[in-house]
C-alpha cells in the first residue's frame, strides 16, 4: 500500500547532506578515531559510499555504531537501515526497530518514517495501524513527503483513522508540492473523480502529467488513454464491433464488457469471453484481468481458479492495478494459488498506488 524511503545505502544520501569530498578522507577518518560522533557518521557513511575509499559495509557498520551510542539520530537511522537490508550485518529486523526507535524519538525524521511503516506492515514489530499514523504524523509534521503520502494513503483508506478522503486529498497534495510522483498519481485520481476535492480534470491532467515526466507507468497509460478518449471516435456498439473485428486489443475489451454488461447489445457470458480472450491473448492488460475474472467467477466457463490466476498475474505484471488488485485477492483467500499474505499485501499495495480502491471480490 505504501510508498516508503528505501531502506539501503541510498538512505546515506537521504539522512546526510554528506560534504566532504574523497581528498578529506584522512581528516574525517582521524576526527572519527577521536570520537567525533559527526565524524564518525561521514565515515561510516563514505564506507557505506565508497568515497574516496573501497566500499565496505562492514566498516561502514563499525563507524557508525560508534556515533549512534553516542546517541547520533542520523547514524543510529542508517544503523537500522543496515540491519533492515542485511548490509555488512546479518539482517535483523528486531534491531533494525531498535535503532529506528532510538533515532525517531530524537525527533530523526527519516527513522519516523520508517519505524510508521514497520508498524504498518508488521516487520520486526506486531502489525499496528495506530502506532503507524502516530510516527507517520510525527514525520509529517516535519514536512516529510513520504510521510504525508503515507499518512494519506492511510486516511484514503481508513487504516487506524477515520477514513477522510478529503485529508487524504490534503496530504496527497502536500506530498505532491514537493515531487512526490505516487502521491502527484493519487492526487490526479482524486480530482478526476471528485473524491474528496471538487471534480476537475484540468487539475486531473496537470497532476498525471507532473507523476508521468518523473516516469510514473500508472500515470503515462492514464494520459495515453485520456488522449485516446479525446480523439471523437464513435464509441457505440457498431463502431467497438468493427474496430474488435479489425483487431484492435483494446476495443476487443471493450466489446467484451459491452456483452457482459448487456450494453446496446443482448447480455452474453459467452461472447464476453469470446472477446476477452482474443483481447487477452493480444497481450492487453486489462483484457487479460477480464479474462481472469471470468474464470475467477465461472461465467461463461467453468470456474477455474488457477487460469484465473494466470491471467491476473500476467494483467499485474504489465502494471494493471485491476490485475494487480485481483491477484492480491487471490493470494489473500488462497483461490487458485497457495494462500500468500506477503504476496496479497504486495500486489494491493502496487494496486493502491496507482489509486485503485479495492472492491470486495475480483471485479473487471
Amino acid at each position: 500500500m505504501l510508498h516508503v524511503v528505501r531502506w539501503c545505502m541510498g538512505l546515506f544520501a537521504i539522512c546526510i547532506a554528506l560534504s566532504v569530498q574523497a581528498q578529506d578522507f584522512e581528516a574525517v577518518k582521524r576526527a572519527a578515531e577521536q570520537g567525533n560522533a559527526n565524524a564518525q557518521v561521514r565515515l561510516g557513511a563514505m564506507y557505506g559510499q565508497g568515497l574516496g575509499v573501497p566500499k565496505d559495509y562492514a566498516k561502514a557498520m563499525k563507524w557508525l555504531r560508534k556515533a549512534a551510542e553516542q546517541k547520533n539520530a542520523q547514524a543510529q537511522t542508517l544503523l537500522g537501515s543496515m540491519y533492515a537490508e542485511g548490509l555488512g550485518v546479518p539482517k535483523n529486523n528486531t534491531k533494525a526497530i531498535k535503532w529506528f526507535r532510538k533515532a525517531a524519538e530524537q525527533g530523526e525524521v527519516n527513522a519516523q518514517n520508517n519505524l510508521g511503516t514497520r508498524y504498518y506492515k508488521g516487520i520486526g514489530v506486531a502489525r499496528n495501524h495506530m502506532e503507524a499514523v502516530k510516527w507517520y504524523r510525527k514525520a509529517v509534521e516535519q514536512g516529510n513527503a513520504s510521510a504525508q503520502f503515507n499518512l494519506g494513503t492511510m486516511y484514503f483508506a481508513g487504516r487506524g483513522v477515520t477514513q477522510n478522503y478529503a485529508e487524504a486529498g490534503n496530504l496527497f497534495r502536500k506530498s505532491a508540492e514537493q515531487g512526490h510522483p505516487v502521491a502527484q498519481f493519487n492526487l490526479a485520481v482524486m480530482y478526476a473523480k471528485g473524491q474528496g476535492v471538487p471534480k476537475n480534470e484540468d487539475e486531473a491532467v496537470k497532476w498525471l502529467r507532473k507523476s508521468a515526466e518523473q516516469g510514473n507507468k500508472g500515470a503515462q497509460k492514464a494520459l495515453e488513454g485520456l488522449q485516446a478518449a479525446t480523439q471523437d471516435q464513435p464509441q457505440g456498439f457498431e463502431a467497438v464491433k468493427h474496430a474488435a473485428e479489425q483487431g484492435n486489443a483494446a476495443a476487443q475489451n471493450d466489446l467484451g464488457m459491452m456483452y457482459l454488461k448487456g450494453q446496446d447489445v443482448a447480455q452474453s457470458n459467452v461472447e464476453a469471453l469470446e472477446w476477452f480472450r482474443k483481447s487477452a491473448e493480444q497481450g492487453d492488460a486489462l483484457g487479460q484481468n477480464s479474462l481472469g475474472v471470468m474464470y475467477a467467477n465461472g461465467l461463461g466457463v467453468a470456474r477455474d481458479d488457477a487460469e484465473a490466476v494466470v491471467w491476473f498475474r500476467k494483467s499485474a505484471e504489465q502494471g494493471s492495478a485491476l490485475g494487480q488488485y485481483n491477484l492480491g485477492a487471490m493470494y489473500a483467500s488462497g483461490r487458485g494459488v497457495a494462500k500468500d499474505d506477503a504476496e496479497a499485501e504486495k500486489w494491493f499495495r502496487k494496486a493502491t498506488e496507482q489509486g485503485y480502491t479495492p472492491g470486495v471480490r475480483p471485479s473487471p
